[in-house]
């Protein structure tokens, strides 16, 4: 923060040699990294095998951002379909424009195939997955701050973001000095607060069996819906007369609520493995880097 806003940086990345980095994607894959890492080693905690992440995620990861990029340009058409629009820039997605409710999906499908393929339970997968996936979100933000989108509306507070009035996004009949509520800094804040919340949840009480992943759905979910309702987007798809992004968050949420009370219900027992029935290693058997820990509330 300088002075009494917060400047949009006027670089979107560098050149090496003869490619440019941008450094939206360089956020990106900081997060994938960092979150590939962390579920790693809280599924191998559970007894799982050492790698099967990286199994999952050299196809959910590819899976993701395809489901981002055909989400967010299917609730965005006046972006991209327009007489005398480059329909190539449909693709690219160095520009910004991955959508976090496409990512989910595509890569939820695909991390299912593999996880079901591997032995292991999805839901075992994804309340390994989620706090890592939370601040993999954060980091992500920083890429939409580099490229000057996800703000909000005009605001004069201390924090305001400032952006480039030449900026597709920048609201016409404003003056070019308006400062924006900064959403990609409140959701990263948020996201945070969300990962550590369900960390410390779990040295309390057992988030299994796809607990975590409903207590997820219900941060992400109503945190998005609140800033869905204070972000400036007219290019954004409506239902209803609704933004679709805000049902999206909402729908969310309600399925994070609705996972937690079924699961609850079918599943009072302890997670017995990570394993799907009959897949578990034989006994005696070793699997290199999972060490077992099945106690119930057990940390991580």
């Amino acid at each position: 923060m300088i002075g009494a806003f917060i400047p949009s940086p006027d670089v979107t990345g560098f050149a090496v040699g003869p490619f440019t980095i941008r450094f939206y994607a360089v956020f990106i894959i900081a997060g994938i990294v960092i979150a590939v890492w962390l579920t790693s080693r809280r599924l191998r905690r559970r007894g799982a095998p050492a790698g099967v992440v990286v199994d999952v995620a050299l196809w959910a990861v590819p899976a993701g951002i395809v489901g981002g990029r055909l989400y967010h340009v299917l609730t965005h058409p006046a972006d991209y379909f327009y007489e005398g629009a480059d329909l190539w820039r449909v693709l690219y997605v160095w520009e910004g424009g991955l959508a976090i409710f496409g990512a989910i999906l595509a890569g939820s499908v695909a991390a299912w195939l593999v996880c079901r393929r591997a032995g292991i339970r999805f839901l075992s997968f994804a309340d390994a997955l989620v706090p890592g996936l939370l601040i993999a979100q954060a980091i992500g933000r920083w890429g939409n701050y580099v490229n000057q989108e996800l703000f909000g509306a005009p605001t004069t507070l201390p924090w305001g973001l400032q952006i480039d009035p030449a900026n597709h996004a920048f609201p016409p009949g404003l003056p070019p000095d308006t400062l924006f509520h900064p959403l990609f800094l409140y959701e990263m804040l948020w996201n945070l607060a969300g990962a550590a919340a369900i960390l410390l949840i779990e040295r309390r009480v057992s988030l299994r069996w796809g607990k975590a992943l409903g207590a997820y759905l219900i941060v992400y979910g109503t945190g998005r819906a609140w800033l869905e309702a204070l972000r400036l987007d007219p290019t954004g798809l409506l239902l209803w007369g609704v933004k679709v992004n805000l049902l999206m968050a909402a729908l969310i949420a309600v399925a994070g609520v609705a996972l937690i009370v079924v699961q609850s219900r079918r599943h009072p027992e302890p997670e017995p493995s990570p394993y799907l029935p009959g897949r578990a290693p034989t006994p005696g058997a070793t699997v290199p880097g999972a060490p077992i820990d099945v106690r119930e509330g057990a940390p991580g």
